[in-house]
């Protein structure tokens, strides 16, 4: 693939022509400074590819954080149509609703700044991190773990971890009511059943940061959010399980790849028809990872809190710890959109990608329908990451979606080849960032260089005016995997 094959749109935006057995054409959003980056693995070939899907609406699209992935780019999104259309597990990805919470508090860093390492070790203490972490609370029943995948973050609310007013600012009011525990294979359950409230590995985190720029003074004063405020992000998502219902369905779709009316170009689309008994089964136990996900960030939010609350000695009104929202990267759902000038029910794949309603939208709880869906754009543990805004032009263009984070350019096999733990932790010394990690080896395959510059990827969307940029904040402390 060259430079070539793109044709520019408009300030930004490239288009990848429709040719041979392509349905719809491809477009990606990215500016100059990143634009040599799209040819550094075979990205643009699965833009390309997911063109061929059948029911695929107005164009395979593609965000600055592109990189290559499983069938679908990292950065990809697809809708399809809700009758006709497909459903394809790579287009969701194998870690179902990773996504990340951004949480406020009445801290400033001046109250922190003596307290970081403290902070972050009794944080590390009170969740469970790393490779087939467990245990954060009892162990799960079947019967008990059903719940979960049923009610998804309501089911740990009423057990007194969070509040009910969080669930306004989760993306689906952290639930997908077609989840169907039914349809969840009992090799996923018992991976999952003594997974709730485990942050993993790889490039989950949970994040002490402080806000150092404000860009819509308006917008963050609604949010409550100001310079040099402390905040704190969660990441991560379905564990164990949600990979195992990725892997079933994967495997059963491959299975029956002879039953579709078209030829995929790469067996990694392997998907199913969404009104066919087998894409409404995978649907139902997507849903179901996905809920697991919202449960398991929730207790996450819930045990930090305890322990910063322990660490500091203070009290919960003086903290004042408040979700501002919590959005999903890896997910499919159905959602309305206008089409050619009609509202049509399209299933939404966005892998690597977040949701960025604008305002409006009825999906959104009554205090963000005036100025649309928060946004959150992380970056390494190394580098800034943005709290942002949907906006109208998203809805129109990209499906009401933006980027998630910043695109990794480098695998993890090849940071561990090309430095060590000791450069790492000095690159964060002299950034002042304080990190604790399960293991030395997922400090060094999540360091800085691994990553695209989230800054350049974030400003992109917010000139195209698919977001809009309204706080900035740095890392202080992280707690990895």
């Amino acid at each position: 693939m060259s430079y070539f094959n793109l044709k520019k749109v408009s300030t930004h935006l490239w288009e990848l022509p429709k040719t041979g057995n392509m349905r719809v054409p491809g477009r990606i959003y990215v500016n100059d400074k990143l634009k040599s980056s799209l040819f550094r693995d075979n990205a643009i070939d699965q833009v390309r590819n997911v063109a061929f899907l059948e029911g695929i609406q107005k164009y395979s699209i593609a965000m600055p954080d592109i990189h290559w992935g499983y069938g679908f780019p990292i950065g990809g999104v697809a809708a399809m149509d809700a009758e006709t259309g497909v459903i394809s597990p790579g287009g969701v990805g194998y870690d179902i609703n990773c996504g990340v919470r951004f949480i406020r508090t009445n801290l400033q860093y001046d109250d922190i700044k003596d307290q970081l390492p403290n902070l972050v070790n009794t944080i590390f203490q009170n969740v469970p991190t790393g490779v087939g972490s467990h245990h954060s609370i009892q162990q799960l029943s079947v019967s008990e773990l059903k719940q979960v995948l049923k009610l998804g973050a309501k089911w740990p609310i009423q057990r007194g971890y969070g509040k009910e007013t969080d669930l306004e600012a989760i993306e689906e009011f952290g639930c997908l009511k077609e989840a169907d525990p039914e349809k969840v294979s009992s090799k996923a359950l018992r991976r999952g059943s003594d997974q709730p409230g485990t942050l993993g590995s790889g490039n989950h985190f949970i994040e002490i940061g402080v806000i150092k720029n404000v860009y819509d003074e308006e917008l963050a004063q609604k949010l409550r959010l100001k310079k040099d405020q402390i905040i704190f992000m969660i990441h991560t998502g379905s564990r164990g399980l949600g990979h195992q219902v990725c892997d079933d369905y994967v495997h059963e779709m491959l299975m029956k790849i002879h039953t579709l009316k078209f030829e995929l170009p790469d067996k990694q689309l392997a998907c199913a028809y969404i009104q066919s008994p087998l894409g409404k089964d995978y649907f139902g136990a997507m849903a179901c990872a996905a809920n697991f996900a919202w449960a398991n960030r929730q207790i996450i939010m819930s045990k930090v809190e305890k322990a910063v609350l322990q660490a500091l000695r203070t009290s919960p009104s003086e903290l004042g710890y408040e979700l501002i929202y919590d959005v999903c990267h890896n997910i499919a759902k159905f959602e309305d959109h206008e089409i050619d000038g009609k509202t049509k029910r399209i299933c939404v794949h966005r892998k690597g990608a977040t949701r960025a309603f604008g305002p409006g939208r009825k999906e959104l709880a009554e205090r963000f329908r005036e100025i649309g869906q928060p946004v959150i754009i992380p970056g390494d543990m190394g580098t800034e990451s943005y709290l942002c805004i949907g906006t109208e032009k998203a809805m129109q263009e990209t499906f009401g979606s933006s980027c998630h984070g910043a695109g990794r350019t480098m695998s993890r096999h090849k940071a561990l080849r090309l430095t060590n733990i000791n450069r790492v932790m000095s690159d964060m010394r002299n950034k002042h960032i304080f990190v604790k990690a399960a293991k030395n080896k997922t400090i060094v395959e999540e360091m800085s260089d691994a990553y695209k510059n989230v800054s350049d990827v974030v400003q992109t969307m917010h000139e195209v005016g698919i977001i809009k940029k309204i706080v900035r904040s740095v890392p202080l402390g992280v707690v990895k995997g």
